[in-house]
């Protein structure tokens, strides 16, 4: 009896529930508040080396290139974010370690190469070894904005020839992008 009485309760429970009205599940929304992301200390690279051996003229030499972040100076984006700018040391020695060039290129090495925005609120990216290029050394450079995400940037050459004279010019095997290019390629 208590087992039939228990069904029961159990059936008439059962019953009436799927019998009651269900009520319309409402869906939330939430939506986040758009906060414009605060400026942070100073952002400066890492400090990175590269040195590389080339035979150059019947002789091996070992180029060195040390780019190390410059404390003083620094750029400020439209964010109101500070960049630490940097300076590339390059190091050119010869076979018995004696040095045939040691030279520090800032961003202003660059600046009768480059033009606005580039000029106020670019950084020196850095500086690397490309090629022996016939009788010189062939090197590129970098100005770039410092927010990785813009990749927007100014390539450049530099060349070294036999007697340690340097010479830059825009690189234009790589091309230069720059803000006039992309609001061209945004606009069609």
């Amino acid at each position: 009896m208590k087992t039939t009485a228990i069904a029961t309760f159990a059936l008439l429970a059962l019953t009436f529930g799927s019998c009651q009205e269900k009520k319309p599940t409402v869906e939330r929304i939430i939506a986040t508040r758009y906060t414009p992301k605060q400026p942070q200390g100073p952002i400066a690279m890492p400090t990175d080396s590269q040195t590389v051996s080339v035979e150059w003229q019947g002789n091996t030499y070992n180029v060195s290139i040390v780019r190390t972040p410059l404390d003083s100076v620094m750029v400020t984006d439209d964010n109101g974010q500070k960049y630490i700018d940097n300076r590339c040391q390059l190091t050119i020695k010869r076979q018995d370690g004696t040095e045939f060039l040691k030279r520090t290129f800032l961003k202003g090495s660059f600046l009768s190469f480059v033009k606005e925005p580039f000029h106020s609120s670019g950084i020196l990216g850095g500086m690397c070894f490309v090629e022996v290029d016939k009788t010189r050394l062939e090197f590129s450079a970098v100005v770039a904005m410092p927010d990785a995400a813009d990749d927007l940037f100014v390539p450049l050459k530099v060349l070294i020839d036999a007697q340690g004279g340097l010479s830059i010019s825009p690189d234009d095997d790589m091309g230069m992008l720059d803000y006039e290019d992309v609001d061209e390629n945004e606009e069609g």
